[in-house]
């Protein structure tokens, strides 16, 4: 049997793994998660304020960077068969790590609850211009969190392989080059012209521009590992993710551009892509598409909460989120609580610096940990959150996410340099 087609077990939680997924398979899943409506929203945030120019060169060199972290991520957890939540006890300690752990199904739920809202959100809007019919809140998000029940009682390999690489890459290509032909035909020379040379109003400089764009793969760090490990081969991983990701963030960000320019800055996204021809079909392909981010959030916290609590299986975990997100999304106002999501992802930032740092330069896979509490690595952690909450106070021109990643990924190299020397016989 090839070794690298074989079930291995998950140091994680003791259940077999399959070595299946190829560089096609890591592209189509991460150019998946990659599109969606909230990253072309955001797009729309960047020209006013830094001009077009800028912000493309912004939005460009934010992907590559962003998404190169997470392709070095899944090559981590590729060459060592960790989940994500694996990684985090290696390198934290098997007692330690179950807080950033347990921070990380929170925010997970979080965000599977807001993916809820925005497809229920937009099922409204669809409702309300083909039908004429508001179809209220509780009956699109029961509708959308029993499809994702339903996915998640299946297996996450077959999902990848059979369903997302050809069936929904095919058709989420389609629906942005569609948007993105009838929003560029409504500009004509003169427009367009005017579009390239629009300088922007100075409320945003390059760093902090750099900072919105790579916060959107930053936010999926928590989350690659546990598909990664399912790679057949370390590159692959990295070479497939990183593309993956680089082109759909590219692209959202810049259709997000195109659209704002052409509607006006007051309209909301989803009334925006319906006044384009075909845009009733286009959304809902787009909508289908936010599926895999809702069940991507909610198949890592399964994953997670399954190393805390191993008693209930993957399948169970994941029923238990599905139904908590459903329940949330009918109750709590999700748009207004976003900031708080953002605040609690700001923690993953330094956590992931840090294990980059730890075995990011290392040959070796990560071993199963033996110690409780991994102090160094424990408090370079608690730094960069200090660090990367006093940068947004103190020094936010110069951004937040970059300087402690940094930060904590030199830390973080430097006490394992510290600690391999000190573990070599005298």
């Amino acid at each position: 049997m090839n070794p690298q087609s074989s079930p291995l077990t998950s140091p994680s939680s003791g259940s077999p793994i399959e070595r299946v997924f190829g560089w096609h398979d890591h592209m189509a899943l991460w150019f998946s998660l990659g599109v969606g409506l909230l990253v072309i929203q955001i797009g729309a945030y960047l020209v006013p304020a830094l001009g077009t120019r800028a912000a493309l060169i912004a939005v460009v060199a934010g992907s590559i960077l962003g998404a190169g972290l997470l392709a070095w991520v899944a090559r981590i957890g590729c060459d060592s068969g960790l989940s994500s939540a694996g990684l985090i006890h290696s390198v934290y300690g098997r007692g330690f790590a179950r807080l950033p752990v347990l921070l990380n199904v929170v925010q997970l739920v979080g965000w599977a609850t807001f993916e809820l809202v925005i497809m229920r959100d937009g099922t409204r809007a669809i409702g309300q211009r083909a039908l004429g019919l508001d179809t209220g809140l509780v009956l699109p998000t029961l509708f959308w969190g029993f499809i994702v029940l339903l996915l998640l009682r299946g297996s996450m390999v077959t999902l990848v392989r059979r369903i997302v690489s050809r069936v929904g890459l095919p058709l989420v290509v389609l629906s942005l080059i569609w948007l993105t032909v009838q929003f560029g035909l409504k500009l004509d020379g003169d427009a367009f012209q005017s579009l390239w040379q629009r300088m922007g109003d100075g409320s945003m400089n390059t760093f902090q521009a750099l900072d919105l764009v790579i916060a959107m793969p930053v936010s999926w760090l928590p989350l690659v590992a546990d598909y990664a490990r399912h790679g057949r081969s370390g590159q692959s991983a990295l070479a497939g993710t990183w593309l993956g990701y680089t082109i759909a963030n590219i692209w959202c960000y810049a259709l997000g551009v195109l659209v704002i320019t052409v509607t006006g800055p007051d309209t909301d996204m989803v009334s925006a892509l319906l006044m384009a021809q075909g845009g009733l079909l286009a959304l809902g392909l787009i909508l289908i598409d936010e599926l895999d981010n809702t069940y991507g959030d909610l198949y890592s916290g399964s994953v997670s909460s399954h190393s805390l609590l191993p008693r209930l299986s993957l399948k169970a975990w994941g029923t238990v989120l599905a139904v908590l997100s459903m329940a949330l999304a009918m109750v709590l106002p999700m748009h207004s609580l976003e900031p708080f999501l953002l605040t609690l992802s700001s923690v993953f930032v330094p956590l992931f610096g840090t294990i980059l740092g730890r075995l990011g330069l290392r040959d070796l896979p990560a071993a199963e940990p033996q110690r409780l509490v991994h102090a160094a690595p424990a408090l370079i952690w608690v730094l960069g959150i200090v660090c990367y909450h006093a940068l947004a106070l103190w020094a936010p021109q110069y951004g937040s996410a970059l300087p402690t990643l940094l930060l904590t990924f030199a830390l973080g190299a430097l006490s394992a340099r510290a600690h391999a020397r000190s573990a070599q016989p005298a």
